[in-house]
């Protein structure tokens, strides 16, 4: 049991626990600094999505305009 929990781990549990731990510890400083939290980080993510959402609606409705706006002028030319 303990061989393939340091096979799938990639070293003994006590030192992998250790590393998450100063990582973390490293990781939460270098974030604090630079004034980022979890929620503004999730926040940024679902701000991009939703622009990037509206901004593909946005094109298809701007290209149906242009669609409506060349039939009113091709449609009576062809009858």
């Amino acid at each position: 049991m303990n061989n393939f929990l340091v096979r799938f781990l990639g070293d003994t549990p006590t030192r992998v626990a250790v590393k998450l731990i100063v990582l973390s510890v490293i990781v939460g400083v270098v974030m604090s600094a630079v004034g980022w939290t979890p929620r503004t980080i999730y926040d940024g993510i679902i701000r991009f999505f939703r622009g990037l959402w509206d901004l593909g609606f946005d094109a298809i409705y701007n290209s149906l305009e242009y669609l409506l706006l060349g039939a009113a002028i091709v449609i009576p030319a062809f009858c």
